[in-house]
């Protein structure tokens, strides 16, 4: 079983940076394709960015596209997400994720591809 540990969120002003770190532990890091979601009040949990097990491959939703970047260092069994000008409608809890099944070929986007959950950080972004 694996453990997911989301850090790096908090408050910061539109148009400003965060960077969001989900550290794995618990089984093979390498070999799982990863992924960030987010949740913001009232609506439904939605896909933000994802990566392959190789990292070469990074899928992104339209509304994150040209600010937000997924990466990941296995050696640290960690995946990043660097957030750069931000707005208010990116607050929300940022939730990372480990997909199903080993290796694959990038292109997960459902949260149904992604069995391991984080708890959770919150972003919030001020006017």
């Amino acid at each position: 079983q694996v453990q997911l540990v989301e850090s790096g969120g908090g408050l910061v002003q539109a148009g400003g940076s965060l960077r969001l770190s989900c550290a794995a532990s618990g089984r093979t890091f390498s070999i799982y394709g990863m992924g960030w979601f987010r949740q913001a009040p009232g609506k439904e949990r939605e896909f933000v960015a994802a990566i392959s097990w190789t990292g070469r491959i990074t899928d992104y939703a339209d509304s994150v596209k040209g600010r937000f970047t997924i990466s990941r260092d296995n050696a640290k069994n960690t995946v990043y997400l660097r957030m750069n000008s931000l707005n208010t409608e990116d607050t929300a809890v940022y939730y990372c994720a480990q997909s199903r099944q080993e290796y694959g070929l990038g292109g997960l986007k459902q949260a149904a591809d992604f069995g391991s959950w984080g708890q959770g950080t919150q972003v919030t972004v001020s006017s």
